[in-house]
């Protein structure tokens, strides 16, 4: 599908244009309030983790927000929490209901690049030829779920790169408040790490889950990257895994666009026992250093709590010599 580098944006509060290319006109959807309609959904890889997922589920509705949960939450394909057709249309019947104001994912592993093959967030006006987005609203995940993100973003929508219903309840206390004032509108308090060293950058921030974002390059859902502050963690991937995965970045010439890199957790990333190997930390380094960009490692976001929430496409600061990722408000 062709899409147009202006698209109107229509919901029951409001009516904007939004530049795809332009993060000066991101749309932020509306702030959340307790009363307000949520939707559970499971985009991605087969619910398995039932008590934590509805202690997240628990931890929404005691903010005051009406959750709902689909009844297929515990359906299973393999490793799929149901038939991409099905996961396809719970997330579309979410997004196309007027009354819901956020969508939030039952959990990451695998799926979300599946339902994209034949996926749009637009809608077409029949009479009108216009594109249009109905009743934006938050998307909140992370992880499989980037791939979901970045797409949302590439038609000029913010979503937050943030815990699933299955680790919510694992956060500490500043961690979960952090979600919480991201979707009702307020400011965030900035992260710390350890500065690599080579000034302040500001760009857009496209924080990610590293192996799904390494899978999206080349593909209609990667956004642009230039001036970019990119946002990375994983998990249960080996050193040279993610050695291959930033070689990639850097032969295809995406990463030569990137303003700078924000480093969060690499989660059960350990060499394996008795095989020669670098450290990721070494491995991260030695694809990183070499940019002369400003780099922050060790930021407290990814698969291991605290998993800092981050809004997707809003312009952020990097200072490498401090070490602070900051949202600009």
């Amino acid at each position: 599908m062709t899409i147009s580098p202006s698209i109107t944006i229509t919901n029951n509060h409001q009516s904007m244009q939004v530049k795809t290319k332009n993060t000066e006109n991101l749309l932020i959807p509306q702030s959340l309030q307790p009363g307000d309609l949520l939707r559970v959904v499971a985009p991605s890889g087969a619910l398995r983790e039932l008590e934590a997922f509805q202690n997240g589920v628990n931890i929404w509705r005691s903010r005051g927000y009406r959750v709902e949960v689909i009844p297929e939450i515990e359906d299973r394909w393999g490793y799929l929490a149901g038939k991409d057709e099905n996961r396809r249309s719970h997330l579309a019947a979410a997004w196309q209901d007027p009354e819901c104001r956020g969508i939030l994912c039952a959990r990451g592993g695998f799926g979300t690049t599946r339902i994209l093959e034949e996926w749009t967030w637009m809608l077409q006006n029949q009479e009108t030829d216009n594109i249009n987005i109905q009743s934006p609203k938050w998307l909140i995940g992370f992880s499989d779920i980037t791939a979901l993100l970045w797409s949302l973003y590439k038609v000029g929508i913010c979503g937050v790169h943030a815990p699933v219903m299955t680790t919510l309840a694992g956060e500490p206390a500043w961690s979960i408040q952090r979600l919480f004032d991201i979707v009702e509108g307020k400011s965030i308090q900035p992260l710390k790490g350890k500065g690599w060293g080579g000034g302040t950058v500001s760009g857009k921030l496209l924080p990610a889950n590293l192996t799904v974002a390494t899978h999206l390059l080349g593909t209609p859902m990667q956004p642009e990257l230039d001036g970019a502050i990119l946002a990375i963690e994983d998990v249960g991937e080996a050193p040279y895994r993610i050695d291959r995965m930033l070689t990639q970045w850097r032969m295809s010439g995406a990463l030569g666009k990137i303003a700078g890199v924000a480093i969060g957790s690499f989660t059960n990333c350990e060499p394996p026992a008795n095989i020669p190997s670098f450290s990721v930390a070494e491995v991260l380094r030695d694809r990183l250093s070499d940019l002369n960009i400003p780099v922050v490692s060790d930021l407290p976001f990814g698969h291991q709590a605290p998993n800092a929430s981050l809004p997707v496409g809003m312009v952020a600061t990097l200072d490498a010599d401090k070490g602070i990722l900051t949202v600009n408000s």
